[in-house]
């Protein structure tokens, strides 16, 4: 069969093994029964998602116009500390802003190489931790803003990784650790405007299982703008990659924009 459309973070639901969906305009494929098979992904040009020309993506899925116009690529969106939506005060669009800063968010620790320190809106739970591909995930706090989640993961990230190591992750390196007895200890680390908030008894430990059916040893990744045209055995996804048997591996994250066709 074959499949063509713009790429966009798989879809997934949270069950044991994590189901996968790729979800195009007119079509989607449920990407666990591609498993331990042949596919064939061909790059046919770009899509902004959120202009929806035909324009080169420069980052994250948008065109260079966007990605420096749009409120859905502000800077507090990756650093949360600069979230100013809860003193009334825009970055680009406060009307958008408010709608997303001004929600409950969640800090949390999760492993998906060592320990990483992150934040994410409430309503993104578990589906934040499963794109990240994290084995194990707790919550540390939930406050009402993301300005209040952002200050609290700054004071943490002295203590706490806050980037996912990729390629550990993808190969399965990861350290055995006690989220429960670590988010017991770092109490004390909160800042006090979050004290509050601490979730200290709450059995919220998330674990999560992906259908690999074996992890490389090594990993190379998959460019479509160097290689336009890729076959191989599918024989896992974790995160939002793509592991094919030769070790290649493709984020689908990171390719949002790209307009491909599959063939299985």
């Amino acid at each position: 069969m074959q499949y063509e459309g713009v790429l966009t973070k798989m879809e997934t639901e949270y069950g044991k093994p994590i189901q996968y969906y790729l979800v195009f305009e007119n079509s989607f494929l449920n990407v666990n029964q591609l498993l331990d098979k042949n596919i064939e992904i061909s790059f046919v040009g770009f899509q902004c998602l959120n202009c929806g020309k035909k324009k080169k993506i420069f980052r994250q899925g948008f065109c260079y116009d966007c990605f420096y116009s749009s409120a859905a690529v502000g800077d507090w969106i990756m650093k949360p500390e600069l979230s100013t939506a809860h003193l009334g005060i825009a970055d680009r669009d406060l009307v958008y802003e408010e709608k997303v800063q001004l929600q409950p968010h969640i800090v949390y620790l999760a492993l998906s190489s060592e320990i990483k320190v992150g934040v994410t809106r409430k309503t993104q739970v578990p589906t934040r931790w499963i794109d990240q591909g994290a084995n194990e995930a707790i919550s540390i706090v939930e406050v009402p803003n993301r300005y209040l989640a952002g200050i609290t993961e700054v004071a943490l990230k002295n203590h706490y990784a806050d980037k996912t190591n990729w390629r550990k992750m993808l190969t399965n390196d990861i350290e055995a650790v006690d989220l429960v007895a670590e988010r017991f200890k770092l109490q004390h680390l909160i800042p006090a405007e979050a004290q509050e908030y601490f979730y200290l008894d709450k059995n919220d430990l998330y674990q999560m299982e992906y259908p690999v059916l074996q992890f490389p040893s090594k990993v190379k990744s998959l460019s479509l703008d160097k290689t336009p045209h890729f076959q191989g055995k599918l024989t896992g996804i974790k995160g939002q990659y793509l592991l094919f048997e030769d070790g290649t591996v493709f984020n689908i994250r990171g390719s949002e924009g790209y307009i491909v066709q599959i063939l299985v």
